[in-house]
């Protein structure tokens, strides 16, 4: 039985391959960034007895490697998923970019709040109403404003992973569990019913 070329690939428009690639690659870039800026310093604290206390991410914003972290995750699904499923996690995608997002909005709104952890142990005084006291002023870093650009990428990423995910290309016939057989002959034919018949000694070449 003539069948039909397994490994060949049909053509894809060089667009839909361009889309695909961003939707793959954007994410990635966006993670990276929100990770970059949080491992940097987002609050530096000045305390009425001179002494000065920097709040680095992991203080200031707990939420951002969790986030991030499931974003590169979404990645390889992406990279597997069929058109339905890729909606599902483009939307999952700018999700967690607004979690990110949120997280550096807080900083911003709050430096002090943000900074507790790191107040706390550098002074022993625990709770946001019994630092406020030993505070003189706290500012923020530019970095919170580089995780709310990253997060809100990331949004924007995966709303657009859910526009397009039609337009991604289709998987080459070589991962296809079935095949078509031409016109006129039987409809489909199983390669695991192929291959059980191998077992048996029947070769279903000669049907």
């Amino acid at each position: 039985m003539t069948g039909v070329d397994e490994g060949a690939a049909p053509e894809v428009e060089p667009g839909s391959r361009r889309v695909r690639t961003l939707a793959l690659l954007l994410p990635v870039v966006a993670a990276s960034a929100a990770f970059l800026a949080w491992s940097q310093v987002w609050v530096t604290v000045v305390l009425v007895d001179g002494r000065t206390v920097d709040a680095a991410g992991d203080a200031a914003a707990p939420a951002v490697p969790p986030f991030a972290l499931a974003a590169l995750a979404l990645v390889g699904a992406l990279a597997l998923a069929g058109p339905v499923f890729r909606i599902v996690l483009g939307l999952l995608q700018a999700l967690l970019g607004l979690g990110i997002a949120v997280s550096g909005g807080l900083a911003l709104a709050d430096p002090l709040a943000a900074a507790v952890a790191s107040i706390t142990e550098a002074t022993g005084v625990e709770g946001l109403a019994g630092i406020r006291p030993l505070v003189e002023s706290a500012t923020t870093s530019p970095w919170p404003v580089v995780a709310i650009v990253a997060g809100a990428a990331a949004v924007v990423i995966g709303i657009g992973i859910a526009f397009t995910a039609s337009r991604w290309p289709q998987r080459t016939r070589r991962y296809d569990t079935v095949r078509l057989a031409p016109s006129g002959e039987p409809g489909r034919v199983d390669r695991l019913d192929a291959w059980d018949a191998l077992s048996d000694g029947d070769d279903p070449t000669a049907r």
